[in-house]
């Protein structure tokens, strides 16, 4: 299922991303509260536990995640979403993909991959800022679910509607989230309108 979020917050702090003028630290900073955005909605699913506490007061009986949650980021551009998420669950595990694409072919090429053990129950949300052709997030989802990863959520800042059949057609059983739905990819593979390249705009290096 795809969910574009049709939130104010997100739309004015995308609108700052997207302008060629944005600095590197405004760039990063509205990423990182688009990413805390973007998780608070879409985690409205995760299953609850009851636990017993007690507060100053009185014995009460409150509620607590039933499951794990690990981060996926996509290396390297998925590294910036992931403290947004992680400052609204500090517990989550952070495993770690690395992906290049081929600038010829736009296939991806695996260079390291790193995962905590509780991937089979846990909840997984792969993150990677852009969905372009969506080759990179069909290749991470593989990955996660030769883990034994089962409940998986791709988050993207930015999609293209020809990365999105891509995932829906390898991996039905995912859920995709974005900030906005843009028009199409040019004969790069880059996204239109789009924000650029989301790693050199994290880290400068362009």
């Amino acid at each position: 299922m795809l969910t574009v979020f049709d939130h104010p917050l997100i739309k004015h702090k995308l609108t700052i991303m997207r302008d060629k003028d944005t600095s590197t630290k405004d760039f990063r900073d509205n990423l990182d509260e688009i990413g805390s955005l973007m998780v608070y909605e879409m985690t409205r699913d995760l299953p609850l536990t009851d636990v017993e506490i007690e507060t100053p007061m009185t014995k009460m009986t409150g509620s607590k995640l039933a499951k794990d949650v690990v981060v996926v980021p996509i290396l390297r551009a998925g590294l910036g979403m992931t403290t947004g998420i992680l400052n609204l669950i500090p517990t989550a595990k952070v495993a770690h993909i690395g992906l290049f694409r081929d600038e010829e072919t736009l296939e991806p090429h695996v260079y390291f991959e790193k995962y905590p053990k509780n991937m089979p129950e846990a909840v997984t949300i792969v993150v990677d800022p852009m969905l372009a052709t969506g080759g990179s997030a069909v290749a991470a989802i593989d990955m996660v679910k030769k883990q034994g990863a089962k409940n998986i959520k791709l988050v993207c800042l930015v999609g293209a509607m020809e990365g999105v059949k891509n995932v829906e057609e390898h991996h039905p059983d995912v859920d995709i989230y974005l900030a906005a739905l843009d028009d199409h990819l040019n004969e790069n593979g880059y996204i239109v309108p789009g924000l650029g390249d989301a790693g050199d705009r994290i880290f400068g290096t362009k």
